[in-house]
C-alpha cells in the first residue's frame, strides 16, 4: 500500500472499533453440572445444562463464571466485541508498520 493511502485506512479502520466499554475477554463454554445429592435430575439424567464463562490469567490461573440463560447473548456479543478490537488493532499496527517502512519507487 502507498504511504500516502494509510492514514485513511488507519482513520477507517479505527471508526470501525467496538465500543471499548463492551468488551470481555475469555471463553464461552457449555457444560453439565451434577449435584452430589439429592436432585433427581443429575441422579437419573446427565445433569444441569449451563454456560460459563472462563477467562485465564498469567500463571495459568483460570477464573470460571456461570452463566444464567438471560446473560448468554450480552456475554457472545462483548466476546465478539473483543475479537473485532483485538484483529483490528493488530490490523492497524500492521499498517503502521509499512508506514516506517521506507517506500518502494515504481
Amino acid at each position: 500500500m502507498k504511504h500516502e493511502l494509510i492514514p485513511q485506512a488507519r482513520v477507517k479502520l479505527a471508526a470501525s472499533l467496538p465500543s471499548t466499554t463492551e468488551i470481555l475477554r475469555g471463553s464461552l463454554i457449555h457444560r453439565h453440572i451434577r449435584h452430589r445429592s439429592g436432585c433427581a435430575t443429575c441422579a437419573n439424567g446427565p445433569g444441569h445444562p449451563v454456560w460459563v464463562l472462563t477467562v485465564t490469567y498469567p500463571g495459568g490461573r483460570n477464573k470460571q463464571i456461570s452463566l444464567s440463560p438471560e446473560q448468554k447473548p450480552l456475554v457472545q456479543q462483548w466476546l465478539r466485541n473483543y475479537h473485532k478490537l483485538r484483529d483490528t488493532l493488530e490490523r492497524i499496527c500492521e499498517l503502521n508498520l509499512e508506514l516506517l517502512r521506507p517506500e518502494k519507487n515504481a
